[in-house]
């Protein structure tokens, strides 16, 4: 998804609350799930209004259940009833789904990171990615080889206006 069409509403009124550019560099991400969060009213209503932040949000599964932890949702000033800002909220995953990051968490020691925060269809969505934590000398890599890029779209860009 270009990350200019992700910002605009669309005719089902889909957009991006939250995105998390930082576990790319934290983490060597693997698959992704979708999964839906159960929130709240004020939650829903404070995720309309202003952003979520997911930077520190990870997924625990526990007795066949996952949860996002370390999501802060805003309270709402106008709020009569309000809400935690970072409790943990339950996800709405399918049982194979969980059985997967399940395994993938105990078995394979992976990580569940939080990636982006969005609305779907008047729904709020989460995408989750098994990652696995990358060593200081991968994260060094990764920026040579954005600076590389970076470097060589400038010298194409030049070159053809030269």
């Amino acid at each position: 998804m270009a990350k200019a069409s992700a910002k605009k509403p669309d005719k089902k009124g889909d957009r991006l609350i939250a995105q998390n550019r930082r576990a790319a560099y934290e983490f060597e991400l693997g698959k992704s799930f979708e999964a839906g969060l159960v929130l709240v009213g004020s939650e829903a209503r404070a995720l309309r209004e202003g952003p979520g932040d997911i930077s520190e949000a990870w997924v625990e599964v526990q007795r066949g259940e996952a949860f996002v932890r370390g999501m802060r949702v805003g309270a709402l000033p106008h709020s009569f009833l309000g809400h935690e800002e970072k409790r943990s909220r339950k996800l709405l995953l399918h049982r194979a789904q969980i059985d997967e990051l399940q395994g993938a968490q105990d078995r394979d020691r992976m990580t569940l990171v939080v990636t982006k925060l969005y609305f779907k269809e008047g729904r709020v969505k989460i995408e989750l990615r098994v990652a696995k934590g990358k060593k200081l000398f991968d994260k060094r890599r990764t920026l040579r080889q954005k600076d590389a890029d970076k470097e060589g779209r400038t010298a194409i860009r030049q070159g053809k206006r030269g």
